[in-house]
């Protein structure tokens, strides 16, 4: 009888197929270099797992000036979602007990806004790090979409127009949640690239993190609380994490792209369509929403 092959290399070939990007000498050096000290490093303490096109980028940027926080190899490393490769893989981002031993009070964390939003993404965080604390930051969905949109067409990832895309969105989207839920090493570009509207459905994609840990290792945050007074909520996230408060320089804005305003009847289809998604998160996380529905 054929022996299977290992877990080990069921995973290294996974990655490649899943990662073509990644050149040998990049594998060794993530996979196996840093990997193999896997054993003396730590995991995260907290993740920042969305929304995406909500200034995650800028959040965690700002974050990992504290001295009291190291950042993670990579800001976006995608192991809940699509490298569910192995700890050891995970462990290889992260710094060595060694680093933390250096201060009285250091902990880590990384920032992947697709995570809130993938399928299997809030079981594998439960199953793995039950007691990681989450931070979530949301915008104004409508704005978020659109957002998402213009980034797809500046990536070549997008032919149709903004109000065509959002019509054949449940044509796209049509069974790809299933294949991911039912063939985890499925990668589903569609369900990532042009789900404008779904990821701005919130409160369901809340009720399901909700579900699974308490609500005090959550943090919600706004888009706008951070853009007019980064300071006050930054100490809002030092707190929740169990740090002091630390004075960050605030730089500008990342990931923030320059493009032509929205039409104005598809501005208010978005809104029209939103508004009972909104109220019913506003309920639910009890917290009066900042944008209008």
């Amino acid at each position: 009888m054929k022996k299977e092959p290992n877990n080990f290399r069921n995973n290294i070939r996974h990655w490649l197929l899943s990662n073509p990007k990644h050149n040998p000498f990049v594998l060794f050096q993530l996979g196996f270099g840093r990997a193999l000290t896997s054993p003396f490093r730590v995991l995260p303490d907290f993740i920042i797992i969305g929304a995406e096109k909500c200034g995650t980028t800028s959040l965690y940027d700002y974050l990992i000036k504290h001295p009291s926080i190291i950042s993670s190899k990579t800001k976006e490393v995608h192991y809940f979602d699509t490298n569910y490769l192995g700890r050891w893989w995970y462990k290889a981002h992260f710094p060595t007990i060694f680093q933390k031993l250096f201060k009285k009070k250091v902990i880590t964390g990384e920032a992947t806004p697709y995570y809130l939003f993938h399928p299997l993404t809030p079981n594998r965080i439960h199953e793995d790090l039950p007691n990681v604390k989450l931070i979530i930051i949301i915008r104004d969905p409508t704005e978020r979409a659109f957002s998402q949109y213009q980034e797809n067409l500046r990536k070549n990832k997008e032919e149709l127009s903004f109000e065509d895309a959002i019509k054949c969105e449940n044509d796209r989207l049509k069974g790809e949640k299933e294949k991911i839920i039912k063939n985890p090493k499925y990668q589903s570009i569609s369900y990532w690239t042009y789900s404008y509207l779904s990821k701005g459905i919130y409160v369901e994609q809340f009720k399901i993190w909700f579900d699974l840990f308490p609500k005090n290792q959550i943090l919600i945050l706004f888009t706008s609380e951070l853009q007019t007074d980064p300071q006050q909520t930054l100490h809002k996230v030092f707190s929740f994490l169990g740090l002091q408060n630390h004075e960050i320089k605030v730089d500008e804005k990342k990931n923030v792209g320059k493009y032509d305003p929205m039409n104005s009847e598809t501005r208010k289809f978005l809104q029209e369509y939103f508004s009972p998604y909104n109220k019913k998160l506003e309920e639910l996380i009890n917290k009066k929403l900042p944008w209008g529905y």
